[in-house]
């Protein structure tokens, strides 16, 4: 993925006009975006901000005038038919990625869409096949892993392919948050696999399987897991007091895995872990050097170079805020660091640029279909693994 800074546009640079499905956290975060690309980076194509959907009409229409939408739309089918949406981005729960995603397509609109890509493998590969073929038309398609723009990231991911760190041995990476550690926590729609397809495994597991890969530059080909849902009841929201209801995706994962290359990797993924808000956590280690990020330091990456003495070797902090680090140049001064809202505005940013130049943007729609495969082989993995029962003591 290129991070050059594009050609600076003409003032009449066309539009493109956007529609968005969703307007819960993603939608606001997509809207971030969408808003703010165009007064930060010089590029050939303007996003309007065309149309916002969604199903409640008040709270769509609430949404539209709050996060910069022209107009609002409760069905999602006639968002797709407006004259004025040329790209789809599909902010709403994965039960429904694949049915938006085929028929924006099949209409002749580009795709941006949330990951994972869909809840099953089934319905990744019906999206694939749609996007090869509108690719024949012209069309891109695109899934929304947003933390690949994170800039630190970004470096990384060029300091593993300019081989800083040498041939690697182990990727790990933890993403831990804590929003479900309360029993009492109503039995939300990320809770339910007929719209969520799974939890904390698709919810940050789809981020953490898409970054081994992409900082890698190769693809997982096996898994071993476990998985576990700690609280198997929680509150129906809107239902009778006291009135409780099953919990049908996993709390936790811990999978490992081996890369195409022989390189080792390991995860762990919870929604249960009491004090973590949204910490991800990165580990690159090769024979050279190893890499280290924090989401929750998202402005710095830490590099250690093993050819160095091992007298003065060690972790060394760099500062990703330099005009050379990728996106930096377009933002502040060096030292003046962004934060998580600004990955969103970067994805805009390529993707337009993609939509511009007639490329394929990264990460593709079969880039989504390898993550859902990865994430229905641990849940097929963790489906053998058994527990052992404990042995009782024999009487004396």
């Amino acid at each position: 993925m290129s991070h050059d800074i594009s050609v600076p546009a003409p003032a009449d640079a066309p539009a493109l006009g956007v529609g968005m499905v969703g307007y819960s956290f993603m939608g606001a975060a997509h809207s971030q975006g969408w808003r703010t690309v165009s007064r930060v980076f010089d590029l050939p194509l303007a996003p309007a901000m065309a149309a916002i959907c969604g199903r409640d009409p008040e709270g769509v229409r609430a949404a539209a005038a709050r996060l910069g939408w022209a107009a609002a739309e409760t069905d999602w089918r006639a968002l797709i038919a407006r004259d004025d949406v040329q790209l789809v981005d599909i902010c709403t729960p994965g039960s429904s990625h694949a049915e938006i995603a085929v028929a924006a397509l099949e209409a002749g609109k580009h795709v941006l869409c949330e990951k994972p890509l869909a809840n099953t493998v089934a319905e990744a590969e019906a999206m694939v096949t749609a996007a090869r073929a509108a690719r024949e038309r012209g069309q891109l398609a695109m899934v929304g892993f947003n933390y690949r723009r994170t800039p630190a990231l970004a470096l990384a991911r060029d300091m593993v392919a300019r081989g800083r760190l040498g041939v690697l041995r182990h990727v790990r990476i933890t993403y831990l948050q804590d929003w479900l550690v309360d029993p009492g926590f109503p039995l939300a729609w990320r809770l339910r696999r007929e719209l969520a397809g799974s939890g904390a495994l698709g919810d940050l597991g789809a981020h953490a399987v898409d970054l081994a890969q992409h900082l890698a530059g190769e693809e997982l080909t096996g898994v071993s897991a476990q998985t576990e849902t700690f609280v198997r009841e929680r509150p129906v929201p809107g239902g009778e007091p006291g009135a409780l209801g099953p919990v049908t995706v996993d709390d936790a994962a811990l999978f490992s895995g081996r890369l195409a290359s022989g390189a080792l990797a390991s995860f762990e993924v919870s929604r249960v872990a009491a004090g973590r808000k949204n910490a991800l956590r990165v580990e690159v280690n090769g024979t050279l050097g190893s890499l280290s990020f924090d989401l929750e330091r998202l402005n710095e990456l830490h590099f250690h170079d093993h050819t160095q003495d091992a007298a003065e070797a060690g972790f060394r902090r760099i500062h990703v805020t330099e005009d050379s680090h990728p996106y930096l140049a377009a933002w502040w001064p060096p030292g003046h660091g962004l934060g998580y809202e600004h990955t969103f505005v970067h994805q805009a940013r390529d993707l337009l640029q993609a939509v511009a130049d007639g490329t394929d943007p990264e990460p593709g729609f079969e880039d989504g279909l390898q993550v859902q495969r990865v994430l229905a082989a641990v849940e097929e993995s963790a489906g053998k693994n058994s527990v052992l029962t404990p042995v009782q003591p024999q009487p004396v």
